[in-house]
């Protein structure tokens, strides 16, 4: 599950990366192009050393998620047994995952497209459904997002039916109910060491 979990994370920063850019932001949409167009620009940054892009870029994904609602859904009944202190160093690990998961992949984008569809906005929350087209496949990917007082936040990701919140929560449920935090903060903290060794 998790491993499907990690394809789900790839194609959809995938997604957000090769959007077309819009104007402002000031809808979901908007919010997610504008930051598609900030990315974008530093990947044709040829003044940028490869630790700098990379820097660059972290910041730009991380400041498009919503990563305290995201760990909250991801854990939850599991969130209110936490305390503070472990709430907090999920959160941490958890954008640490993400970031050692797609961060490459990123870099190396190819020529997929993704294209807009429906922009639905009920109260602080939205979805913004999008197509990504690879070969001559489209796979569907919807974002959830939250609106925040700067802007709006994605807090999961659905693609073909399926919810990347919904994933972990089943996986990373399933080791804190069997081992408790520790364990399951442990064998992400592995996974994130693996994937870095990997990239470099």
């Amino acid at each position: 599950m998790i491993a499907r979990a990690i394809r789900i994370i790839l194609t959809a920063v995938i997604a957000l990366l090769l959007s077309a850019p819009t104007a402002m932001a000031t809808t979901p949409k908007e919010d997610i192009s504008a930051t598609v167009n900030r990315i974008l620009d530093v990947l044709r940054d040829k003044n940028l050393d490869r630790p700098q892009r990379r820097q660059t870029l972290t910041e730009l994904i991380k400041g498009r998620f919503d990563f305290e609602t995201m760990s909250r859904s991801t854990l939850g009944k599991n969130w209110r047994k936490a305390t503070p202190e472990q709430r907090q160093r999920f959160m941490e690990l958890f954008s640490a995952l993400l970031e050692a998961t797609y961060l490459g992949r990123i870099e190396a984008y190819t020529d997929e497209t993704v294209a807009y569809g429906d922009e639905k906005i009920r109260g602080k929350k939205a979805l913004v459904k999008t197509s990504i087209r690879s070969g001559n496949t489209d796979i569907p990917i919807h974002y959830k997002l939250v609106r925040k007082t700067d802007g709006w936040y994605v807090y999961d990701v659905v693609i073909e039916g399926v919810s990347l919140v919904r994933n972990f929560r089943g996986s990373y449920g399933h080791i804190i109910e069997r081992e408790g935090f520790e364990k399951l903060f442990a064998k992400m903290e592995a996974k994130i060491a693996e994937l870095k060794k990997g990239r470099q």
